[in-house]
């Protein structure tokens, strides 16, 4: 088998005002990603996805162009079922930029950012193929999935003090959710009104509903720190991305400084970064979004170190349907793997690029036993939201 065509589309969804909501990314008026296409000469098709950065559309464009100015011409008349193999090739191969030295090739741009973001959404779509070709799903192919089904958390809570605890009540009556996240940091202005909605949102929930709480990484340490003290007695399942992803060392003092779990990972690239906060001790749950940090390759990778750190995985799965079947079937097979992300936002490349759906039923998501990734993508959709660079 042998791939005949790499395509990657950035796609352009507006969300209708009534459904935009108002958050640390400012007010999201638009679900923007970039869907790739590989087709073989054995008729099958994989898909794939991946993104600029959370809630970013500005660059979309350009991570288009790297898969199909970059890595599509390397990647062409190969065979896509050495998937392993591929992913070192768009990472190792030298490229303007790129030097080589008694035989080994030293990448010097592209270690992180948008290179590896094109990697990811090449490395999904190929693992799709391969559990295709092979007629079993993708979680197949990693080893099995530990349950036929996996407990969902409702990713959303924006509402103020006054409404956030009855935003949160209807996520848990419309799907039986038992797992709710609000978002929390400078949207709120302080600490101290953030850490206000909070006891607001667990007031409403009461004791048996885990609540976590996301910060977008907008606050200093010492505001993060602050926050933990404020709700220390209000039994956060976690608080993700207290501090920016570049300050490690101050994410590791926000956890240090208090009880309250900590999460982080959804701006991280590659199993290095991942590696980086274990060592430091800076988290308790990590989030890669298989989109940007490297795909379901490096995925595996970076659940293998979740386990041997004694972590939990969570993958960040805000994302369209491809990163979010990928994210759904590593967190099925690994040992680290507990619970799923599920967007309460306006997401139609999740609900709506696809023939299929991923329902919610008693909080739980079941895990698909359809062939690849278990998705049908919808041309007419592509066609529709497609743009060009």
């Amino acid at each position: 088998m042998k791939i005949t065509r790499i395509q990657a589309i950035w796609c352009h969804v507006p969300i209708p005002y009534d459904r935009q909501h108002t958050s640390d990314f400012g007010r999201v008026t638009s679900f923007d990603s970039v869907i790739v296409r590989i087709e073989t000469d054995a008729g099958i098709t994989g898909w794939g996805e991946c993104k600029a950065g959370v809630g970013s559309a500005a660059a979309c464009a350009g991570l288009a162009a790297i898969v199909n100015l970059d890595y599509a011409p390397l990647l062409v008349g190969q065979d896509p079922r050495d998937v392993s193999r591929l992913w070192d090739v768009m990472y190792n191969t030298p490229r303007e930029g790129y030097a080589v030295a008694e035989g080994h090739v030293l990448p010097q741009l592209g270690r992180r950012g948008l290179s590896i973001s094109a990697i990811a959404g090449v490395d999904v779509a190929l693992w799709d193929i391969l559990g295709k070709s092979l007629g079993v799903p993708v979680w197949r192919l990693l080893g099995g999935r530990r349950a036929e089904r996996m407990p969902a958390y409702a990713s959303g809570g924006w509402a103020d003090e006054a409404n956030i605890g009855a935003q949160l009540q209807g996520y848990c009556d419309k799907a039986g959710f038992r797992a709710v996240k609000m978002r929390i940091g400078v949207m709120d202005g302080s600490p101290a009104r953030s850490a206000a909605r909070v006891r607001a949102a667990r007031k409403t929930l009461g004791p048996d509903i885990k609540l976590m709480a996301d910060a977008h990484g907008t606050w200093t340490v010492a505001e993060a720190k602050a926050f933990c003290r404020m709700v220390e007695d209000q039994d956060l399942f976690w608080f993700e991305e207290p501090v920016s992803a570049d300050d490690k060392q101050g994410l590791a003092e926000v956890r240090r400084s208090s009880a309250v779990p900590i999460s982080t990972g959804e701006s991280e690239f590659t199993r290095h970064d991942f590696r980086e906060i274990a060592e430091l001790r800076g988290a308790d749950v990590l989030q890669p979004d298989l989109a940007i940090a490297g795909g379901l390759t490096e995925g595996m990778r970076i659940g293998a170190i979740a386990s041997a750190f004694n972590l939990r995985l969570a993958p960040h799965l805000w994302s369209g349907a491809p990163a979010f079947a990928a994210g759904l079937h590593l967190a099925a097979t690994q040992s680290a793997g507990f619970i799923l992300e599920y967007s309460l936002g306006h997401n139609p490349m999740l609900h709506d690029l696809i023939e299929e759906d991923f329902p919610v039923v008693d909080g739980m998501v079941a895990i698909p036993d359809r062939p690849g990734l278990g998705i049908t993508v919808r041309e007419a959709f592509l066609e529709q939201y497609g743009r060009a660079g």
